[in-house]
Formats: C-alpha cells, sequence, structure tokens
C-alpha cells in the first residue's frame, strides 16, 4: 500500500520549520541555521557517499526510498508570489533537480508543466491536499508520495489526516520566530505511534507513524 510520507523535515527546538519570509538570496527565510547539520550528499542512498555510515546518513537517505512522486508548496519551487512572471525561473536546483519524479506544486496559479532530463517534472495545480494526493498517487504508479513541504503545507496535510509516515529531525537550535510546524495541531501525537533517536551528531530523529 503506497503512503503518504513527510520526509527530513527539520525543525527547531521551538517547532520552526522556515523562516518568516522567503528571497532569491534566502530560500528557507531566516532559517537556514536548521540546515547546518545536514550532511544531503546520502540522500539516494548512503552507498553514494564516501564516508562512514553514521546514523544521522542511514536516516537521511530514506527520503528518496520508495517515492514515486512529490507534493510541495509554491515557497519550495521558487520565491515568486502571485502571477506566475515570465522569468526564466524553472526551480531552485538549476537543470538537476534532485527529485527524479513527478513534482505537483501547489499553487493558485496554474502553468504549463516543466519538464527535466533525470526524470524530473513539476505540474502546477490548483488542488486541496486530497485532491492533490489522489492526483500524485496516480503519478507515483505504485511508489509512495513524499509531502516536500513547506510547513505550512506539511500542516494542511496533517490537520486533513493525510499523513501516513513523517520523519522530523529536530534540531538543537532555537530561532524564536518562522512557521510554526504545530499551529492548530493540537493533539496530533495521538493519531501516530512516535520513536525517538539522538545522535552523536546533535540531532534527534523522530519516526511518527499513523496508528491503523
Amino acid at each position: 500500500m503506497a503512503k503518504a510520507c513527510v520526509n527530513n523535515l527539520f525543525v527547531s527546538l521551538d517547532g520552526f520549520a522556515a523562516g518568516e519570509f522567503v528571497t532569491f538570496d534566502q530560500p528557507i527565510g531566516e532559517a537556514q541555521a536548521l540546515f547546518s547539520y545536514f550532511d544531503g550528499r546520502g540522500i539516494e542512498g548512503v552507498h553514494h557517499v564516501d564516508a562512514p555510515v553514521t546514523a544521522d546518513r542511514a536516516l537521511f537517505a530514506m527520503w528518496g526510498q520508495g517515492i514515486g512522486a512529490e507534493i510541495m508548496g509554491r515557497k519550495k519551487f521558487g520565491p515568486q508570489t502571485g502571477q506566475w512572471p515570465d522569468d526564466g525561473w524553472r526551480g531552485w536546483w538549476g537543470e538537476e533537480p534532485p527529485f527524479k519524479t513527478p513534482c505537483f506544486v501547489l499553487t493558485h496559479h496554474p502553468r504549463e508543466p516543466m519538464e527535466f532530463d533525470n526524470g524530473t517534472s513539476f505540474h502546477f495545480v490548483d488542488a486541496s491536499p486530497a485532491d492533490a494526493l489522489a492526483e500524485a498517487t496516480a503519478a507515483a504508479d505504485g511508489g509512495n508520495v513524499r509531502i516536500g513541504g513547506g510547513p505550512s503545507m506539511v500542516r494542511q496535510f496533517l490537520a486533513a489526516g493525510l499523513v501516513d509516515f513523517m520523519h522530523l529531525v529536530v534540531v538543537p537550535v532555537t530561532l524564536g520566530r518562522g512557521v510554526w510546524l504545530w499551529e492548530g495541531l493540537e493533539g496530533l501525537e495521538k493519531d501516530f505511534t512516535i520513536e525517538s533517536l539522538t545522535t552523536a551528531g546533535g540531532l534527534t530523529h523522530q519516526l511518527w507513524n499513523r496508528r491503523g
């Protein structure tokens, strides 16, 4: 059974998962400290890393395992707002996005899809979380659907009861402001079993699995 998964969502000790404002220079706003512990070399598998297999690297590698499609919020694709400008923007990642699957960008301003040589495609849809998940599930061809963020979008899917698995990475920093993941989600933990692992690198990995 395919699942809707949140993978590698970095959260501060006070629950913030992104900065308040996204710009071309600051893709996650003022929250860059969240990623100071992230080693992204192994997101496609630890066998790609010429370094020791640590607990952090092994858990980060879940990002790409079994994923057939992704859903992301508009700010994860770019900082623009309103109608899409004719600026040639093709995402933060240039011509080699790491996804290598169909990606569905939630936006109130749909546009023509973009396709890349490595198998990534971006589809811009104005849809509810449930409708977007149904479309992405069909495109995933039996694989899981990654709910890719940002945190406001993840919160919508959590509130709608659509997330089956969530991997949170709690980073030992406090931000004091930003996009708070937990707003309106009081009692969410009752719907999941939760396991935690704190690594030598200082990160706490939380694995949330929806109760049957």
